[in-house]
């Protein structure tokens, strides 16, 4: 990447100092093996004053650039300072050149993708009482260590020493914490660290609640956690509501379905869907519901967020804000046609094939840039149920069988390469489980594209 100091659009000394407050310490570091490659951040927080750790934050993120890493490291560092002391002066130290000019407004930032995440930097924390400090890599080894745990294990470490009574949440791609990454009083043998032999056996005989995925070619699948938004006026009132507009957005009681479902969602690799990583990034729908679904769970996780216009609701044209009754009265039979055909159009609107054929591009990229990690999507019904049939091979005059409620959550394996015939390669874990409940009570499936049976588990 190329930046240049100053010119238009660039901030400056755009911070005016703020009152001081409790100093902290956030170091950052970011890595990518390939770049882009299978890449991981990590950030610790210390009291400045004695060096005392505070937090260690890291995380799997899939196939990323190192910039992106880097950036990642500072987001989720500046997330940790704030959940000890949302009013102190931190102090961001980072081997990265580029992060400490860009985010100080020394040089201008020109990926789209690194200002998307320093704007979320810069909302993690008030940017007054934050300055960044280049400093030699053999000072930020902690933070390394950290970065390259997560690659090895291509799990999720979160340890808030901060708060002793906060829950543990260290999570690799199998079940339990990496002996290397594990805390002096955690789970771990006696006599040190594991042989890779023991923890290959440990892999293979580990609870499997999303069932065992058949090996494929085409590297890892992505883990995607699929969320339909909670309800809005027009969801209470019974109206469509597509992709034609970018509102409305969530109701009173759908705010609280959405806290419902990141409650959920981040329990997933931690206690339930246990041999599932924990997920590292939030994708939404460009529409306001599901954004403010998929920033309730961002909240949560503390990772970070995107969005997606091939995720948007199925576009419903004229009959978008009206009832069945109403579109009936207007359309007779039409909507049931459109909703058991493939290609039916509602008048300016799209057929479920549409919406397929950008849910299935979108998903394959999600899938190339998150191998072996865990992916939210939050999303709509008809981009839902279309995700769950094109990984379980159903015709999409049959998608509509599929019962998406509220705020649940669904969860699919995605491949990043399509088969011979060009469709996407994926199974499902679990459809439409309500956040309300239990997510033992949910029927998980594993479903195999190919023998076109579902097991369940």
């Amino acid at each position: 990447m190329t930046t240049t100091p100053g010119g238009p659009g660039d901030q400056g000394d755009l911070f005016a100092p703020a009152p001081p407050g409790r100093p902290l310490v956030v170091e950052t570091d970011g890595g990518s093996r390939g770049n882009p490659g299978h890449a991981g951040y990590g950030a610790v927080v210390r009291e400045a004053g004695t060096g005392r750790v505070l937090a260690e934050w890291a995380g799997y993120l899939g196939i990323a650039s190192n910039n992106v890493a880097e950036y990642t490291a500072v987001v989720n560092g500046l997330l940790a300072a704030a959940e000890i002391d949302p009013g102190a002066t931190v102090e961001v130290r980072a081997d990265s050149k580029l992060v400490v000019e860009q985010m100080s407004g020394r040089w201008r930032i020109k990926h789209a993708e690194l200002r998307d995440l320093a704007e979320q930097a810069r909302a993690a924390f008030d940017p007054a009482r934050v300055r960044y400090t280049w400093v030699p890599r053999e000072q930020n080894t902690a933070a390394d260590a950290l970065a390259n745990a997560v690659m090895d294990s291509r799990g999720q470490i979160r340890r808030n020493h901060d708060r002793p009574s906060a829950a543990l949440r260290a999570v690799p791609g199998e079940v339990g914490v990496p002996w290397q990454a594990a805390p002096a009083d955690g789970p771990g043998p006696a006599d040190g660290p594991r042989a890779p032999e023991e923890i290959v056996a440990a892999r293979t005989n580990a609870p499997r609640m999303s069932g065992t995925p058949l090996p494929r070619v085409g590297g890892e699948p992505a883990t995607v956690v699929l969320v339909r938004h909670g309800v809005t006026e027009l969801t209470e009132t019974g109206r469509y509501s597509g992709g034609d507009t970018p509102g409305p957005p969530l109701s009173a009681q759908g705010r609280a379905q959405a806290d419902r479902a990141a409650a959920l969602v981040g329990r997933v690799g931690v206690d339930v869907w246990t041999d599932l990583p924990v997920p590292t990034a939030v994708v939404t729908s460009p529409m306001v519901r599901a954004r403010e679904t998929g920033a309730a769970v961002a909240r949560s996780l503390g990772v970070p967020v995107s969005n997606d216009d091939r995720f948007a609701e199925c576009r419903f044209g004229d009959w978008d804000g009206l009832t069945v009754p109403q579109i009936e009265a207007g359309w007779p039979g039409q909507v049931l046609s459109w909703a058991t055909t493939a290609d039916l159009r509602p008048p300016g609107g799209e057929s479920l094939r549409d919406v397929g054929a950008r849910v299935a591009r979108g998903l394959r990229d999600v899938a190339g840039r998150h191998q072996g990690a865990t992916v939210v999507l939050a999303a709509h019904t008809v981009v839902i149920r279309a995700a769950v049939g094109l990984v379980g091979r159903l015709a999409p005059g049959h998608w509509s069988a599929v019962r998406i409620p509220p705020a649940s959550v669904t969860i699919v394996r995605v491949w990043p390469r399509p088969d011979v015939d060009g469709r996407l390669v994926g199974d499902l874990t679990v459809v439409g489980c309500p956040s309300e409940s239990a997510p033992e009570a949910c029927l998980s499936i594993c479903w195999s594209v190919e023998g076109h049976r579902p097991s369940r588990r």
